[in-house]
Protein backbone atom coordinates (compact mmCIF):
# COMPACT_ATOMS: atom_id res chain seq x y z
CA UNK A 1 0.00 0.00 0.00
CA UNK A 2 0.95 3.48 -0.01
CA UNK A 3 1.20 5.63 2.95
CA UNK A 4 -0.95 8.89 3.03
CA UNK A 5 0.60 10.91 4.86
CA UNK A 6 3.58 12.67 4.39
CA UNK A 7 5.27 13.94 0.80
CA UNK A 8 7.75 10.86 1.02
CA UNK A 9 4.54 8.55 0.22
CA UNK A 10 5.82 5.64 1.04
CA UNK A 11 4.89 2.31 -1.07
CA UNK A 12 5.97 -0.60 0.55
CA UNK A 13 3.29 -0.60 3.76
CA UNK A 14 1.62 -3.86 4.12
CA UNK A 15 -2.20 -4.02 5.75
CA UNK A 16 -3.13 -6.63 7.72
CA UNK A 17 -7.11 -6.72 7.28
CA UNK A 18 -9.86 -9.04 9.50
CA UNK A 19 -11.10 -12.11 7.06
CA UNK A 20 -13.88 -9.78 6.54
CA UNK A 21 -11.98 -7.07 5.09
CA UNK A 22 -13.26 -4.39 7.49
CA UNK A 23 -10.84 -4.16 9.83
CA UNK A 24 -7.29 -2.70 9.84
CA UNK A 25 -5.86 -4.66 12.42
CA UNK A 26 -2.06 -4.41 11.93
CA UNK A 27 0.07 -1.79 9.41
CA UNK A 28 3.65 -2.64 8.82
CA UNK A 29 6.73 -0.67 7.82
CA UNK A 30 4.77 2.43 8.31
CA UNK A 31 6.50 5.48 10.85
CA UNK A 32 4.27 5.97 13.83
CA UNK A 33 2.81 8.87 12.31
CA UNK A 34 1.58 6.62 9.22
CA UNK A 35 0.81 3.91 10.96
CA UNK A 36 -1.66 5.96 13.38
CA UNK A 37 -3.42 7.45 10.00
CA UNK A 38 -4.56 3.86 8.85
CA UNK A 39 -5.46 2.84 12.64
CA UNK A 40 -7.30 6.79 12.96
CA UNK A 41 -9.74 5.88 9.73
CA UNK A 42 -11.02 3.23 12.24
CA UNK A 43 -11.72 5.39 15.11
CA UNK A 44 -15.24 4.98 16.64
CA UNK A 45 -15.87 8.46 17.09
CA UNK A 46 -15.01 9.51 13.77
CA UNK A 47 -17.41 12.22 12.11
CA UNK A 48 -20.19 10.34 10.00
CA UNK A 49 -22.34 12.60 8.84
CA UNK A 50 -22.58 16.56 7.91
CA UNK A 51 -22.89 18.82 10.73
CA UNK A 52 -24.19 22.11 10.36
CA UNK A 53 -23.79 25.00 12.82
CA UNK A 54 -26.70 26.68 14.31
CA UNK A 55 -27.40 30.31 15.56
CA UNK A 56 -26.66 29.83 19.21
CA UNK A 57 -23.41 28.12 17.79
CA UNK A 58 -24.37 24.55 18.49
CA UNK A 59 -23.61 21.61 15.87
CA UNK A 60 -26.88 19.80 14.22
CA UNK A 61 -26.35 16.90 11.50
CA UNK A 62 -27.84 17.12 8.27
CA UNK A 63 -27.82 15.14 5.15
CA UNK A 64 -25.68 15.04 2.67
CA UNK A 65 -28.47 16.21 0.35
CA UNK A 66 -28.18 19.36 2.65
CA UNK A 67 -24.58 19.51 2.81
CA UNK A 68 -24.61 19.32 -0.73
CA UNK A 69 -27.22 22.17 -1.13
CA UNK A 70 -25.86 24.66 0.69
CA UNK A 71 -22.12 24.58 -0.62
CA UNK A 72 -23.59 24.82 -3.86
CA UNK A 73 -25.37 27.81 -2.75
CA UNK A 74 -22.57 29.49 -0.91
CA UNK A 75 -19.93 29.31 -3.87
CA UNK A 76 -23.43 30.48 -6.25
CA UNK A 77 -23.88 33.81 -4.28
CA UNK A 78 -20.79 34.42 -3.13
CA UNK A 79 -18.86 37.48 -5.52
CA UNK A 80 -15.58 36.11 -4.70
CA UNK A 81 -15.00 32.90 -2.75
CA UNK A 82 -11.86 31.34 -1.33
CA UNK A 83 -10.92 27.94 -2.10
CA UNK A 84 -8.12 26.97 0.08
CA UNK A 85 -6.33 23.47 0.86
CA UNK A 86 -6.52 20.58 -1.29
CA UNK A 87 -3.25 18.91 -0.17
CA UNK A 88 -4.84 15.45 1.70
CA UNK A 89 -6.71 14.74 -1.15
CA UNK A 90 -5.99 13.46 -4.44
CA UNK A 91 -5.83 14.60 -7.79
CA UNK A 92 -9.01 13.69 -9.07
CA UNK A 93 -11.13 15.40 -6.23
CA UNK A 94 -8.25 18.71 -6.95
CA UNK A 95 -9.23 19.04 -10.69
CA UNK A 96 -13.75 18.68 -9.97
CA UNK A 97 -13.06 21.42 -7.35
CA UNK A 98 -10.91 23.60 -9.79
CA UNK A 99 -14.08 23.33 -12.47
CA UNK A 100 -16.38 24.63 -9.24
CA UNK A 101 -13.49 27.66 -8.82
CA UNK A 102 -14.04 28.49 -12.41
CA UNK A 103 -17.63 28.33 -12.90
CA UNK A 104 -17.85 30.46 -9.75
CA UNK A 105 -14.91 33.11 -10.04
CA UNK A 106 -13.35 31.46 -6.86
CA UNK A 107 -9.61 32.48 -5.57
CA UNK A 108 -7.84 28.45 -5.54
CA UNK A 109 -4.87 28.66 -3.20
CA UNK A 110 -3.56 25.20 -1.55
CA UNK A 111 -1.60 25.05 1.66
CA UNK A 112 1.82 26.08 -0.07
CA UNK A 113 0.91 29.42 0.82
CA UNK A 114 2.02 29.38 4.17
CA UNK A 115 4.94 27.02 3.42
CA UNK A 116 6.72 26.32 -0.23
CA UNK A 117 5.20 28.89 -2.13
CA UNK A 118 8.70 30.82 -1.56
CA UNK A 119 10.27 27.88 -3.44
CA UNK A 120 7.74 27.92 -6.20
CA UNK A 121 8.36 31.61 -6.89
CA UNK A 122 12.22 30.97 -6.49
CA UNK A 123 12.01 28.24 -9.34
CA UNK A 124 10.03 30.66 -11.46
CA UNK A 125 12.99 32.83 -11.15
CA UNK A 126 15.78 30.54 -11.58
CA UNK A 127 14.92 27.24 -12.13
CA UNK A 128 15.68 24.17 -10.37
CA UNK A 129 18.25 21.12 -11.06
CA UNK A 130 16.40 18.76 -9.30
CA UNK A 131 16.26 14.62 -9.98
CA UNK A 132 14.16 12.08 -8.16
CA UNK A 133 14.48 10.19 -4.87
CA UNK A 134 15.29 7.04 -6.19
CA UNK A 135 18.51 8.86 -7.96
CA UNK A 136 19.72 9.47 -4.45
CA UNK A 137 19.29 6.40 -2.62
CA UNK A 138 21.32 5.10 -5.65
CA UNK A 139 23.96 7.91 -6.53
CA UNK A 140 23.98 10.46 -3.59
CA UNK A 141 27.15 10.32 -1.63
CA UNK A 142 26.51 14.17 -0.30
CA UNK A 143 23.08 14.85 1.72
CA UNK A 144 22.58 18.31 3.00
CA UNK A 145 19.80 19.05 5.25
CA UNK A 146 18.95 22.49 5.20
CA UNK A 147 16.32 24.10 7.26
CA UNK A 148 14.47 21.03 7.89
CA UNK A 149 14.14 17.64 10.17
CA UNK A 150 13.16 14.87 8.74
CA UNK A 151 13.64 12.94 11.67
CA UNK A 152 10.30 14.31 13.00
CA UNK A 153 8.29 15.42 9.96
CA UNK A 154 9.67 12.71 7.50
CA UNK A 155 10.42 9.72 9.74
CA UNK A 156 11.54 7.60 7.24
CA UNK A 157 12.97 9.99 4.58
CA UNK A 158 16.62 9.06 5.63
CA UNK A 159 15.88 5.69 6.37
CA UNK A 160 14.29 4.78 2.59
CA UNK A 161 15.86 7.39 0.24
CA UNK A 162 19.02 9.71 1.96
CA UNK A 163 21.19 8.83 4.25
CA UNK A 164 20.74 5.08 5.25
CA UNK A 165 19.74 3.01 2.27
CA UNK A 166 22.35 0.38 0.32
CA UNK A 167 21.76 2.21 -3.61
CA UNK A 168 23.20 0.93 -6.71
CA UNK A 169 26.31 2.75 -6.00
CA UNK A 170 26.04 3.49 -2.31
CA UNK A 171 26.46 0.14 -1.68
CA UNK A 172 27.63 0.77 2.13
CA UNK A 173 24.85 2.56 2.78
CA UNK A 174 25.57 5.49 5.66
CA UNK A 175 28.97 4.72 5.27
CA UNK A 176 29.44 5.77 1.68
CA UNK A 177 27.82 9.15 2.07
CA UNK A 178 28.58 12.33 4.20
CA UNK A 179 26.21 14.44 5.64
CA UNK A 180 25.66 18.14 6.09
CA UNK A 181 22.96 19.60 8.04
CA UNK A 182 22.12 23.39 8.62
CA UNK A 183 19.64 24.72 11.14
CA UNK A 184 19.51 27.10 14.03
CA UNK A 185 18.73 24.89 16.94
CA UNK A 186 20.13 21.16 17.54
CA UNK A 187 17.47 18.65 15.90
CA UNK A 188 17.64 14.34 15.90
CA UNK A 189 18.85 14.79 12.50
CA UNK A 190 21.36 17.07 13.31
CA UNK A 191 22.79 14.69 16.13
CA UNK A 192 23.42 11.98 12.82
CA UNK A 193 25.21 14.93 11.00
CA UNK A 194 28.91 14.36 9.60
CA UNK A 195 29.02 18.28 9.79
CA UNK A 196 26.08 20.61 11.36
CA UNK A 197 26.30 24.15 11.07
CA UNK A 198 23.90 26.49 13.69
CA UNK A 199 23.61 29.17 11.38
CA UNK A 200 21.99 32.50 13.28
CA UNK A 201 18.03 32.85 13.03
CA UNK A 202 17.21 34.56 9.87
CA UNK A 203 20.91 34.32 8.32
CA UNK A 204 20.14 31.40 5.77
CA UNK A 205 21.00 33.79 2.96
CA UNK A 206 24.10 35.17 4.12
CA UNK A 207 25.28 31.57 4.54
CA UNK A 208 24.36 30.48 1.32
CA UNK A 209 26.07 33.23 -0.53
CA UNK A 210 29.19 32.14 1.64
CA UNK A 211 29.32 28.88 0.54
CA UNK A 212 28.68 29.98 -3.22
CA UNK A 213 32.06 32.39 -2.62
CA UNK A 214 33.66 29.43 -0.79
CA UNK A 215 33.69 27.01 -3.37
CA UNK A 216 35.49 29.42 -5.51
CA UNK A 217 37.96 30.37 -3.20
CA UNK A 218 37.48 33.79 -2.79
CA UNK A 219 37.88 35.92 0.72
CA UNK A 220 35.37 35.25 3.80
CA UNK A 221 34.94 37.08 6.64
CA UNK A 222 35.80 35.90 9.81
CA UNK A 223 32.29 34.90 10.72
CA UNK A 224 29.05 34.60 8.37
CA UNK A 225 25.57 34.06 10.10
CA UNK A 226 27.35 33.21 13.34
CA UNK A 227 30.26 30.23 11.43
CA UNK A 228 33.26 30.68 11.59
CA UNK A 229 34.85 31.10 7.90
CA UNK A 230 37.26 27.98 8.28
CA UNK A 231 33.83 25.83 8.99
CA UNK A 232 32.53 27.04 5.76
CA UNK A 233 35.38 26.56 3.56
CA UNK A 234 35.93 23.46 4.85
CA UNK A 235 31.93 22.37 4.10
CA UNK A 236 32.27 23.63 0.58
CA UNK A 237 35.31 21.23 0.07
CA UNK A 238 33.04 18.37 1.51
CA UNK A 239 30.61 19.45 -0.98
CA UNK A 240 32.71 19.48 -4.45
CA UNK A 241 34.44 16.11 -3.50
CA UNK A 242 31.19 14.27 -4.03
CA UNK A 243 30.35 12.51 -6.76
CA UNK A 244 27.01 13.06 -6.29
CA UNK A 245 25.00 15.24 -4.09
CA UNK A 246 21.43 16.55 -3.12
CA UNK A 247 20.32 19.56 -0.92
CA UNK A 248 17.11 18.97 1.12
CA UNK A 249 15.42 22.05 1.77
CA UNK A 250 12.59 22.94 4.28
CA UNK A 251 10.16 25.51 5.92
CA UNK A 252 13.10 26.74 7.83
CA UNK A 253 14.69 28.15 4.58
CA UNK A 254 11.39 28.80 3.01
CA UNK A 255 9.41 30.86 6.21
CA UNK A 256 12.46 33.08 7.19
CA UNK A 257 13.95 36.23 6.71
CA UNK A 258 14.51 37.01 2.71
CA UNK A 259 11.84 34.03 2.11
CA UNK A 260 12.14 33.50 -2.02
CA UNK A 261 15.25 34.83 -2.29
CA UNK A 262 17.22 32.33 0.72
CA UNK A 263 15.36 29.78 -2.64
CA UNK A 264 17.25 31.71 -5.25
CA UNK A 265 20.66 31.72 -3.54
CA UNK A 266 20.26 27.71 -2.78
CA UNK A 267 19.50 27.42 -6.21
CA UNK A 268 22.50 29.40 -7.53
CA UNK A 269 24.64 27.13 -4.73
CA UNK A 270 23.34 24.05 -6.50
CA UNK A 271 24.23 25.51 -9.80
CA UNK A 272 27.85 26.35 -8.58
CA UNK A 273 28.41 23.05 -7.54
CA UNK A 274 27.67 21.67 -10.61
CA UNK A 275 30.62 23.14 -11.60
CA UNK A 276 32.73 20.66 -9.45
CA UNK A 277 30.33 16.96 -9.35
CA UNK A 278 26.88 16.37 -9.93
CA UNK A 279 24.12 18.33 -7.46
CA UNK A 280 20.01 18.55 -7.34
CA UNK A 281 17.93 20.11 -4.89
CA UNK A 282 14.51 19.43 -3.57
CA UNK A 283 12.04 21.02 -1.55
CA UNK A 284 10.96 18.75 1.29
CA UNK A 285 7.47 18.45 1.33
CA UNK A 286 4.84 18.38 3.73
CA UNK A 287 1.57 16.90 2.66
CA UNK A 288 1.30 14.07 0.90
CA UNK A 289 -0.31 15.30 -2.03
CA UNK A 290 0.53 19.42 -1.82
CA UNK A 291 2.90 18.58 -4.72
CA UNK A 292 0.20 17.28 -6.80
CA UNK A 293 -2.24 20.13 -5.88
CA UNK A 294 0.72 22.53 -7.34
CA UNK A 295 0.69 20.09 -10.38
CA UNK A 296 -3.13 20.04 -11.03
CA UNK A 297 -3.74 23.86 -10.95
CA UNK A 298 0.11 24.27 -12.72
CA UNK A 299 -1.50 22.07 -15.81
CA UNK A 300 -5.15 23.97 -15.48
CA UNK A 301 -4.16 27.51 -14.93
CA UNK A 302 -0.04 27.95 -15.30
CA UNK A 303 0.60 28.52 -11.81
CA UNK A 304 0.99 26.69 -8.79
CA UNK A 305 -0.72 28.26 -6.17
CA UNK A 306 -2.92 31.64 -5.18
CA UNK A 307 -4.67 31.05 -8.67
CA UNK A 308 -7.70 34.51 -8.46
CA UNK A 309 -10.00 33.25 -11.01
CA UNK A 310 -12.32 35.96 -10.30
CA UNK A 311 -12.18 37.76 -13.78
CA UNK A 312 -12.79 35.24 -15.48
CA UNK A 313 -9.27 33.96 -16.57
CA UNK A 314 -5.95 32.69 -14.10
CA UNK A 315 -4.54 35.88 -12.38
CA UNK A 316 -1.58 35.01 -9.69
CA UNK A 317 0.33 37.50 -7.79
CA UNK A 318 1.60 35.96 -4.34
CA UNK A 319 0.53 38.98 -1.63
CA UNK A 320 -2.33 39.81 -3.26
CA UNK A 321 -3.87 36.48 -4.63
CA UNK A 322 -2.87 34.29 -1.50
CA UNK A 323 -5.00 32.95 1.09
CA UNK A 324 -4.07 35.29 4.65
CA UNK A 325 -3.74 38.29 2.81
CA UNK A 326 -7.13 38.28 0.83
CA UNK A 327 -8.82 37.42 4.31
CA UNK A 328 -6.71 39.99 5.97
CA UNK A 329 -7.86 42.87 3.67
CA UNK A 330 -11.63 40.95 3.97
CA UNK A 331 -11.93 40.98 0.26
CA UNK A 332 -13.69 37.06 0.45
CA UNK A 333 -17.25 36.90 0.89
CA UNK A 334 -17.33 33.12 1.63
CA UNK A 335 -14.38 30.06 2.30
CA UNK A 336 -14.66 26.25 1.19
CA UNK A 337 -11.91 24.68 3.12
CA UNK A 338 -10.73 21.26 1.72
CA UNK A 339 -8.26 18.47 2.90
CA UNK A 340 -6.39 21.19 5.26
CA UNK A 341 -6.51 23.01 8.94
CA UNK A 342 -6.15 26.58 8.47
CA UNK A 343 -7.70 27.15 11.64
CA UNK A 344 -4.56 25.27 13.02
CA UNK A 345 -2.20 27.07 11.54
CA UNK A 346 -3.55 30.14 9.78
CA UNK A 347 -3.15 33.64 12.13
CA UNK A 348 -5.45 34.56 14.62
CA UNK A 349 -6.72 37.52 12.19
CA UNK A 350 -7.32 35.25 9.49
CA UNK A 351 -9.20 32.64 11.65
CA UNK A 352 -11.81 35.29 12.98
CA UNK A 353 -12.43 36.20 9.42
CA UNK A 354 -13.05 32.98 8.49
CA UNK A 355 -15.59 32.38 11.40
CA UNK A 356 -17.55 34.88 10.39
CA UNK A 357 -17.75 34.22 6.70
CA UNK A 358 -20.24 31.65 5.57
CA UNK A 359 -17.71 28.89 5.09
CA UNK A 360 -17.64 24.84 4.61
CA UNK A 361 -14.91 22.51 5.76
CA UNK A 362 -14.28 19.16 4.39
CA UNK A 363 -12.49 16.96 6.27
CA UNK A 364 -12.21 13.29 7.67
CA UNK A 365 -11.17 14.59 11.50
CA UNK A 366 -12.40 16.78 13.81
CA UNK A 367 -10.39 19.86 13.66
CA UNK A 368 -10.34 23.64 14.51
CA UNK A 369 -11.28 24.40 11.49
CA UNK A 370 -14.48 22.14 11.24
CA UNK A 371 -14.80 23.74 15.02
CA UNK A 372 -15.64 27.26 13.23
CA UNK A 373 -16.77 26.62 9.68
CA UNK A 374 -20.54 26.99 9.63
CA UNK A 375 -20.75 23.14 7.80
CA UNK A 376 -18.51 20.19 8.12
CA UNK A 377 -18.34 17.62 5.42
CA UNK A 378 -16.75 14.51 6.30
CA UNK A 379 -15.44 11.91 3.88
CA UNK A 380 -13.73 9.40 3.64
CA UNK A 381 -9.84 9.27 3.84
CA UNK A 382 -7.79 9.40 0.71
CA UNK A 383 -5.64 6.63 0.24
CA UNK A 384 -7.45 4.55 3.24
CA UNK A 385 -11.11 4.59 1.70
CA UNK A 386 -10.35 5.19 -1.74
CA UNK A 387 -7.77 5.25 -4.47
CA UNK A 388 -6.73 8.34 -6.33
CA UNK A 389 -3.47 9.77 -7.98
CA UNK A 390 -0.72 11.63 -5.41
CA UNK A 391 2.23 13.54 -6.62
CA UNK A 392 5.87 12.28 -4.31
CA UNK A 393 7.70 15.40 -3.12
CA UNK A 394 10.08 14.81 -5.88
CA UNK A 395 7.05 15.36 -8.55
CA UNK A 396 6.63 11.64 -9.14
CA UNK A 397 2.93 10.21 -9.59
CA UNK A 398 1.89 7.78 -7.47
CA UNK A 399 -1.79 5.87 -7.44
CA UNK A 400 -2.78 5.47 -3.98
CA UNK A 401 -5.02 2.13 -3.55
CA UNK A 402 -7.85 1.85 -1.16
CA UNK A 403 -8.11 -0.24 1.23
CA UNK A 404 -11.02 -1.05 3.31
CA UNK A 405 -14.71 0.73 2.92
CA UNK A 406 -15.18 3.87 4.11
CA UNK A 407 -18.68 4.06 6.81
CA UNK A 408 -21.88 3.50 5.00
CA UNK A 409 -23.33 6.10 3.17
CA UNK A 410 -20.22 8.46 3.31
CA UNK A 411 -18.75 9.96 -0.18
CA UNK A 412 -15.52 10.51 -0.93
CA UNK A 413 -13.75 14.28 -1.57
CA UNK A 414 -14.39 13.55 -5.23
CA UNK A 415 -18.28 12.43 -5.17
CA UNK A 416 -19.27 15.47 -2.93
CA UNK A 417 -17.25 17.82 -5.24
CA UNK A 418 -18.90 16.14 -8.23
CA UNK A 419 -22.46 16.82 -6.61
CA UNK A 420 -21.60 20.32 -5.45
CA UNK A 421 -20.53 21.00 -9.06
CA UNK A 422 -23.49 19.85 -11.01
CA UNK A 423 -25.61 21.52 -8.22
CA UNK A 424 -24.17 24.83 -8.98
CA UNK A 425 -24.21 23.87 -12.89
CA UNK A 426 -27.98 23.54 -12.26
CA UNK A 427 -28.55 26.89 -10.18
CA UNK A 428 -26.34 29.21 -12.97
CA UNK A 429 -28.10 26.95 -16.01
CA UNK A 430 -25.55 25.82 -17.06
CA UNK A 431 -26.12 21.83 -16.48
Amino acid sequence: MICPFCGTLCDDIEVVLSDDGKKILEVMNACAIGNEKFHHSQAADRPKRPRMQQPDGSYKEVSYDEAIEYTAQMFVKAKKPLMYGWSSTNCEAQSVGHEIGELCGAVVDNTATVCHGPSLIAIQDVGIPSCTLGEIKNRADRIIYWGCNPAHAHPRHMSRYSIFPRGFFTGKGQQSRKVIVVDPRPTDTSNMADYYYQVEQGRDYELLQAFRTALHGHWLPDMVAGIPKEKIYEGAEVMKSGRFGIIFFGMGVTQTLSKNHNIDAAIMLTKDLNEFSKFSIMPMRGHYNVTGSGEVLGWQFGFAYGVDLSRGFARYNPGETTSNDLLRRGEVDAVFVIASDPGAHFPISSVKKIAKLPSVAVDPHFTPTTEICKLHVPVAFVGIECGGNAYRMDNVPIDTRKVVDPPEGMLTDEQFLEKVLHRVKEIKGAA
